[in-house]
């Protein structure tokens, strides 16, 4: 009597990709080409993607922090008014106190931090939900503004400062070229240097993924996914460097989002972020110090609220009491259509920075085309609409909560 054995076929496992995430720069690309169709090439000439950075900077900086409250399973309302608050107090520290510009800039940080441990200690040690907290934060430092700017503006601020929110980093190699058709040899540097990192980083993580035999991506999506970024990197840097050269803004912004990636998928802390907006029960139980994890989430918020606050004002050159107004709104809509849940413990950095260049691509594309500012405001409540659902519908599907 014979046997015959098969030998099992062993498949290795597919890595689950990301496809939720895939959509949405999927949706970024599809806008970006339909608005560049409709403007005959206007979108992104050089100079509207330099102004598309520097006008939603700010959107951009409260994105990073608010996607870590809404991880967390909270929401801030407060941003918008914090925002002006503090951008009336560095400009009183620079007018009237006579402080120099970086120590404005200093004290402005500090304040939104004092900030956000105000409305932290609220949340996390008394109990009361962010959403009241903040609501009334949004009142109180709304009004604290008025006080503060006496219902007026205050101007004069040091070019230093304004260079924050609307300056460019000078030209230390030179230009390629003269005249109009001339370039900005360090931005361009600083294309290929980001691009070089961004392969090195990537490969670096999948040859330590190999050595201790986890799944990896196939070879395909994975020079795919970097070839398209590369791609993107330098054909950014080359079109700023057509303008001006690279914002200032741009510099700070890229740095943000690499630290608070970084922390959100490196670090003890953005475990604990995850754990807490997933289960916060069960991370209760595991150990995870919630309450000061909440404080310190909102004293993060208020930081980048401070800073958001230094940039706005700094590009209008100077404070204003009607600063901040919908910012709030800005930053939430960007965060949800960037793929965070809105019962929390989902959500990326990358993806909320995505969600907030559809809504500027948006703002931009539709302001190039003389759309009225009412339908700009229907057309982005329908997308933020729509992404939620999306969301929604995607757990109601897969059989999640």
């Amino acid at each position: 009597m014979s046997t015959t054995t098969e030998r099992p076929s062993r498949k290795l496992p597919k890595v689950p990709t990301n496809l939720r995430q895939y959509g949405i720069l999927a949706a970024l690309a599809v806008i970006v080409i339909l608005f560049q169709v409709l403007t005959n090439g206007r979108l992104l000439l050089p100079g509207n993607i330099n102004n598309l950075i520097q006008q939603n900077a700010y959107v951009l900086i409260l994105a990073v922090g608010m996607v870590i409250v809404i991880i967390a399973g909270h929401i801030d309302l407060s941003v918008g008014s914090v925002v002006a608050m503090v951008g009336a107090i560095s400009a009183i520290a620079m007018t009237q106190w006579g402080l120099p510009w970086y120590v404005a800039v200093v004290v402005a940080l500090l304040v939104g931090a004092g900030v956000g441990a105000w409305q932290g200690f609220w949340v996390a040690f008394v109990g009361i939900p962010a959403f009241i907290v903040t609501l009334a934060g949004m009142l109180l430092f709304r009004g604290l503004t008025l006080v503060l700017l006496t219902g007026g503006t205050i101007n004069a601020l040091p070019p230093e400062f304004n260079a924050i929110g609307g300056g460019w980093l000078p030209e230390l190699f030179g230009t390629i070229g003269e005249g109009r058709g001339s370039r900005d040899i360090l931005t361009v540097v600083i294309g290929l240097v980001a691009s070089a990192s961004l392969i090195a980083v990537q490969l670096r993580a999948r040859r330590k993924q190999r050595r201790l035999e986890l799944i990896t991506e196939g070879s395909l999506s994975f020079w795919l996914k970097n070839g398209i970024a590369v791609v993107v990197i330098i054909a950014l840097t080359w079109q700023l460097s057509a303008y001006r050269g690279t914002p200032i803004i741009f510099v700070i912004v890229a740095a943000l989002i690499l630290i608070y990636t970084f922390v959100l998928t490196r670090t003890v802390f953005g475990r604990h972020v995850y754990a807490m907006g997933g289960n916060l029960f069960a991370a209760q139980m595991s150990g995870v110090k919630t309450q000061w994890v909440n404080f310190f989430i909102f004293v993060n918020m208020g930081a980048l609220a401070g800073l958001a606050g230094i940039v706005t004002t700094a590009r209008a050159g100077g404070a204003v009491a009607s600063a901040g107004q919908s910012f709030e709104l800005d930053a939430i809509a960007a965060v949800f259509i960037g793929g965070a849940a809105v019962t929390g413990g989902v959500g990326t950095v990358i993806g909320a920075v995505v969600g907030a260049l559809i809504m500027g691509v948006l703002n931009m594309g539709l302001s190039i085309l003389s759309v009225d500012a009412a339908w700009q405001q229907t057309i982005k409540g329908l997308v933020l609409l729509l992404a939620v659902a999306f969301d929604v519908l995607s757990k109601r599907r897969s059989g999640g909560r």
